[in-house]
């Protein structure tokens, strides 16, 4: 059962993708159980990032690094404390380019297959849908590219 999210109170899968400037996918990750956390998923998938490369990431690969790859994390809040102001303004800039970054995800489960439950239980068909909307989300972003994010 490592399908099943407690959090979801449901069998749920996940993938990490990769995402560049121009918004289009460039990398998907095998698809894992809804109960593996995000690092474990980081941490057996190599990236093919090239040197010098910028990687935003959000908390929940706190710990996930990359040789000489630039990575970009908003600053986690210290129990019992506040932020400085100037670290405030560093993850709103974050969060707004971030935010591009879930509008892909979006659209990528615009693909209703992908965010419904899905009941194809044969070995390899869900990696394959997901691949299948990937390509769909990229196949529209180059039909009507989006603004490059900053």
């Amino acid at each position: 059962m490592d399908c099943y999210s407690g959090k979801k109170k449901d069998h749920t899968v996940k993938n990490v993708l990769l995402v560049n400037a121009l918004l289009i996918i460039l990398f998907l990750s095998d698809t894992y159980g809804g109960r593996i956390h995000d690092k474990p998923i980081a941490d057996a998938t190599p990236y093919p990032l090239p040197v010098g490369s910028r990687l935003l990431q959000d908390l929940g690969f706190l710990a996930f690094t990359l040789p000489q790859v630039e990575i970009l994390m908003p600053t986690k809040k210290p129990r019992g404390q506040e932020l400085t102001l100037e670290q405030q303004v560093a993850n709103q800039a974050l969060n707004c380019r971030r935010l591009r970054i879930e509008h892909v995800n979006s659209s990528v489960k615009r693909c209703r297959i992908v965010k419904d439950r899905i009941r194809l239980w044969k070995k390899g068909v869900r990696d394959v849908v997901m691949e299948i909307c990937c390509a769909l989300h990229n196949f529209r972003v180059r039909l009507t590219p989006w603004q490059p994010m900053v």
